[in-house]
C-alpha cells in the first residue's frame, strides 16, 4: 500500500499565487521596460524603473518554483514508485507541452512572423524542416521533467541511506547557508564567464535553458528536495527566516536605488550579466543574496503570517498551474491591444498586469471544468 497522500501545506499554495502573479507582471512589462530578451511586442518608450524590476524578479521567482518543485517531488514518488511516478510526471508536465508546442504556439508564431506563405508551408518548414519548436515559457515544464527523470534514476539505482541520529532535525545553520551563497556566487559568476545572462542554448540538443541562472536553478531544486526529508521548513526559527528576509529585501531595494540613480549621481558601472570582470561577479553576489534572502524569507514569513486557506486562496492556488500554462497567450494578446493607447510604458504595463492576472485566472478556471483538461492536468 501506497502512502497516505500528504496534506496541502496552505502557506505553500498562498506563496505559490503570489509567485504566479509575478510572473504574470514580469511578462507584462517585457515591451515596456530595458530588457535583454526578445519580445513580439515593440515599445519605444521605455519605463526605467521595469529595468531592477525584471533583475529582482530573474533573481529569485523561478528559483524558488524549482525549490518548490523539489520539495513535493519525494513524497510524490514514495507514493507512486518509479512506473507510476513517471508516468504521471508525463502526463501532467509532457501531454500540456507538447500540446502547447505542436497545436497552440506554431498558429500564434505564424500570426507574429506574418510570413508570405501558407500556415502549412511554415509549419513544415519551421517545424519539421529545421526541428525549430518553440516551447515559449514552457521551459520551466521541460526541466521539471528532466529533473524528474534524472531524480527517479538515482532513486532507482541508489541505496538508501539511513542519516546519522539527529542529521534529520538539523536545520542547516547561518553558516552553512552563507557558505552556500558564496559557492552559488563563485559557480554563477564562473558560468557567466562564458554565458551571461539572456544567452540561450539547447542543452543535450533539446533542453531550451538560460545557462546563467541554471546553478540557481538546479541546486534550489537539491535544495526542496533535502528540505522534504530533514523538515526544514517546519523547524526553521522564525527569527532566522526574517533575517533572511530583510537581507533579501535590502538587496532587492538597493539593486533599485541603484539602477534609478545611477545616471543621476553618476554611479560607476557595477553591474555586468556576465564576462570575466569585477562588476560581473558583484552582479553575482548581489542576485545570489536577494535569490537566497527572498526565498528563506518568503517562505517563512508565509508559513508565520499567510498559513491559512478560505475558499477564495484555495480556488486561486487550484488554478496556479493553469494560469502558468496560458497566460503568456492572453499578456500578447492584450499587450497588442494597447499598442495604440496614448500612455506611458509604465501605465501600459500596469494595464497589462490588471487585466492579465484576473483573465489568466478567470480562464484557467473555465478550462478547468473540462474533463479531458481534469484528466490530464490533475
Amino acid at each position: 500500500m501506497h502512502p497516505t497522500p500528504p496534506k496541502r501545506l496552505a502557506f505553500i499554495d498562498n506563496l505559490r499565487v503570489m509567485l504566479i502573479m509575478l510572473v504574470v507582471a514580469h511578462h507584462a512589462a517585457q515591451p515596456y521596460g530595458p530588457t535583454g530578451g526578445e519580445w513580439p511586442i515593440f515599445n519605444p518608450e521605455r519605463a526605467p524603473v521595469l529595468g531592477p524590476f525584471f533583475a529582482v524578479n530573474a533573481a529569485f521567482f523561478m528559483g524558488l518554483f524549482f525549490f518548490i518543485s523539489g520539495y513535493f517531488l519525494p513524497a510524490a514518488y514514495d507514493r507512486k514508485g518509479v512506473k507510476l511516478f513517471l508516468k504521471s510526471r508525463f502526463k501532467r508536465l509532457g501531454i500540456p507541452l507538447l500540446f502547447f508546442a505542436l497545436v497552440v504556439f506554431p498558429p500564434v508564431l505564424y500570426k507574429l512572423a506574418a510570413p508570405p506563405v501558407s500556415f502549412l508551408a511554415f509549419f513544415t518548414q519551421v517545424y519539421i524542416n529545421q526541428l525549430e519548436i518553440e516551447v515559449a515559457h514552457l521551459w520551466f515544464l521541460m526541466h521539471l521533467l528532466f529533473y524528474a527523470l534524472v531524480y527517479a534514476l538515482w532513486r532507482k539505482v541508489s541505496l538508501p541511506v539511513s542519516p546519522p541520529p539527529g542529521l534529520d532535525r538539523q536545520v542547516p545553520s547561518q553558516a552553512a547557508m552563507l557558505a552556500y551563497l558564496v559557492g552559488l556566487t563563485a559557480v554563477t559568476f564562473i558560468v557567466r564567464i562564458d554565458y551571461p545572462i539572456d544567452r540561450w542554448v539547447n542543452i543535450f540538443g533539446f533542453l531550451p535553458a538560460e545557462v546563467a541562472h541554471l546553478p540557481q536553478y538546479s541546486s534550489l531544486f537539491v535544495l526542496g528536495i533535502m528540505a522534504y526529508r530533514h523538515h526544514w521548513l517546519e523547524r526553521m526559527a522564525t527569527s532566522q527566516g526574517f533575517t533572511w528576509l530583510g537581507i533579501g529585501l535590502g538587496a532587492a531595494l538597493l539593486r533599485y536605488a541603484y539602477s534609478l540613480n545611477r545616471d543621476r549621481l553618476a554611479l560607476p558601472d557595477a553591474i555586468e550579466g556576465g564576462g570575466l570582470s569585477w562588476q560581473s561577479l558583484i552582479w553575482s553576489g548581489w542576485e545570489a543574496t536577494i535569490c537566497m534572502g527572498l526565498c528563506i524569507g518568503l517562505l517563512i514569513l508565509f508559513r508565520e503570517k499567510i498559513n491559512f486557506q478560505g475558499n477564495r486562496l484555495r480556488i486561486l492556488a487550484d488554478n496556479v498551474y493553469m494560469v502558468y500554462l496560458i497566460h503568456l497567450l492572453w499578456v500578447i494578446y492584450l499587450q497588442f491591444t494597447i499598442a495604440s493607447l496614448s500612455i506611458g510604458p509604465f501605465a501600459k504595463f500596469g494595464l497589462v498586469t490588471l487585466m492579465g492576472i484576473p483573465i489568466s485566472f478567470a480562464f484557467s478556471s473555465l478550462l478547468r471544468r473540462l474533463p479531458w483538461v481534469k484528466a490530464i492536468v490533475f
